[in-house]
């Protein structure tokens, strides 16, 4: 089965608890939720309701950014962008039960990360994506390929998921790479079925 994390990402059919029910009920067991532009306070009740979800479904809960949040509703870890709290920080306020992912572009960013002591690596984006704003140079399945040879060549044996615009027909490629995983968001929520959606890419190599 394919490592898959699923991001959060509300939509005119969805909010953010939607979308992470869907991800859950197609099988997914990785979610993130990513809620940019609203407050702790906004975000703890959603992010409260997200995590009894994934308590259901024994899946692990990853908070993008706000890493008192994450500690102080009990979730598994969080995922620090490149603005974010730095992860030398967010370690000393979590201690090691808690996971800590990463965000990267490049291999300076990946030898960075791992320096550091990140869990993994989200590297993108793959290709353009909606989702997000600011977006990072563009790798595309060489980008990936090189950027693993580079970790294999420096010993450096963190996990990477790749990440942005990621559609299943791309899977089996990416994963050819050496990458460990992939994060996948509106390839998903824009499916008609999105439970049968998630599970399909769940499966891919089967």
């Amino acid at each position: 089965m394919i490592p898959v994390q699923f991001i959060t990402h509300a939509t005119e059919r969805y909010s953010y608890e939607d979308a992470a029910r869907l991800a859950l009920a197609g099988g997914c067991r990785w979610v993130q939720l990513r809620m940019k532009g609203f407050t702790d306070d906004e975000v703890r009740p959603v992010a409260e309701r997200v995590l009894a979800l994934c308590r259901e479904h024994g899946a692990t809960l990853i908070v993008d950014d706000r890493v008192d949040l994450a500690k102080a509703i009990g979730a598994d870890g969080v995922h620090l962008g490149h603005e974010d709290m730095p992860v030398t920080e967010a370690r000393e306020r979590l201690g090691e039960e808690f996971l800590i992912g990463g965000t990267a572009n490049t291999f300076d960013d990946v030898v960075a990360l791992c320096r550091a002591g990140v869990d993994y690596i989200g590297c993108g984006p793959f290709r353009f994506t909606t989702t997000k704003e600011r977006l990072a140079p563009v790798l595309g399945l060489a980008g990936y390929a090189a950027l693993m040879a580079r970790m294999a060549e420096a010993g450096l044996r963190t996990p990477v998921v790749a990440i942005g615009g990621i559609t299943r027909a791309d899977v089996p490629a990416l994963m050819e790479t050496g990458v460990q995983g992939i994060a996948v968001s509106g390839a998903v929520l824009r499916a008609a079925d999105p439970v049968a959606e998630m599970n399909a890419l769940l499966h891919v190599d089967d």
